[in-house]
């Protein structure tokens, strides 16, 4: 008696299907379906894709650093804007800007760089 190839997977997929009703019925016949699906719902969201708590850290750690940065270049900015209106304002204080910085001389007068080692 010869026994098609095709009967064979179907007497499998019994013992097979059987098993997976035994495990369902020993564990999962007690938990509500409704609380199952939304803690598998959950669990996706929260370790899955654009909004899951590691990357939320990481995002929230790079606004931080950013705003951090923001802070430090805005006070930068208001001390420049305050040399630069003594600049505009002081004329001593522009020509010792430019003896300090540029190295500038009157025409009569000799500058002597002096470096400290």
């Amino acid at each position: 008696m010869n026994i098609p190839l095709f009967y064979l997977p179907l007497q499998k997929q019994k013992y097979s299907m059987s098993r997976i009703k035994e495990l369902y019925n020993k564990y999962l016949a007690k938990v509500n379906l409704y609380w199952l699906v939304t803690i598998v719902f959950l669990v996706f969201t929260l370790t899955v894709g654009d909004s899951s708590l590691y990357k939320r850290y990481s995002y929230d750690d790079k606004i931080r650093d950013l705003e951090k940065e923001i802070r430090h270049y805005q006070q930068e900015i208001e001390i420049n804007s305050k040399k630069l209106n003594d600049l505009h304002t002081d004329k001593e204080g522009l020509e010792r800007f430019a003896r300090e910085e540029y190295f500038m001389k009157k025409a009569d007068e000799d500058v002597y760089i002096i470096k400290e080692e």
